[in-house]
């Protein structure tokens, strides 16, 4: 109903004047403007009527495609190329990723996919990942990014959790049996807005990955079992 009322078609009723307006008992009904708009359907007054009202559609129509477009999330590439996101919680964490998490992490690293909340496909260079014999691009186990570091052939494949989307086990053995015969060293990042958000699945991450959390974005959590002992050999 919310665009209907913002189109001034339908109002929000009541026969009592002190109720509120999100009370749940209020009922809707047809603006003043909309209702001679329909009395004057098939009457000689028809063409204005419908032309005036036209107009009134028009300037909610612009108002709500520059609302949307003010709304849209710009990311800027490692390479300098730019993209426009469309607004929400979750494409934010992505242009935190992006933005963040590459710029520490993936130093080097050239963006090979993006997928928006609304497109899927929205950026791919898929001749490189064809390269490295990574999986068709329609699947939906795509992962929100996919980032390559050339120079120490290590391929990033990032997921930004909203509600759901982090590698868990199920997810991880559906990946790497498709990744079987990539030829670059696949590392699985789960990125978390808060460290809060990450503590209520936090026992549902896969070991042999690795968890970003974007409010300390200079520290990762490492679900790496032996790898790092090395280093105290």
């Amino acid at each position: 109903m919310k665009l209907l009322v913002l189109g001034n078609i339908a109002i929000n009723s009541s026969f009592i004047e002190s109720q509120a307006t999100n009370d749940g008992s209020r009922g809707y009904c047809l603006s003043d403007e909309f209702a001679d708009l329909l009395r004057a359907f098939n009457t000689p007054n028809w063409t204005e009527a419908l032309g005036l009202y036209k107009k009134r559609v028009k300037v909610l129509e612009e108002e709500l495609v520059r609302k949307r477009e003010s709304e849209r999330v710009p990311v800027l590439l490692p390479s300098g190329e730019k993209l426009i996101l469309s607004y929400g919680e979750h494409n934010q964490l992505q242009k935190a990723i992006i933005e963040n998490f590459l710029a520490i992490y993936g130093k080097g690293c050239e963006v090979l996919y993006v997928g928006d909340s609304s497109d899927k496909l929205l950026y791919k260079e898929e001749k490189v990942l064809q390269d490295l014999n990574f999986f068709d691009l329609d699947h939906d186990e795509l992962p929100d990014v996919i980032a390559y570091n050339k120079e120490k052939n290590l391929l990033f494949l990032i997921e930004a959790f909203h509600c759901t989307g982090q590698w868990d086990n199920a997810r991880l053995f559906k990946v790497q049996s498709k990744l079987a015969n990539c030829k670059a060293n696949v590392i699985y990042v789960s990125a978390f807005e808060t460290i809060d958000q990450f503590r209520t699945i936090s026992n549902k991450i896969a070991w042999e990955t690795e968890v970003w959390i974007a409010d300390i974005p200079e520290h990762m959590i490492h679900f790496n079992g032996w790898k790092f002992l090395e280093i105290h050999k």
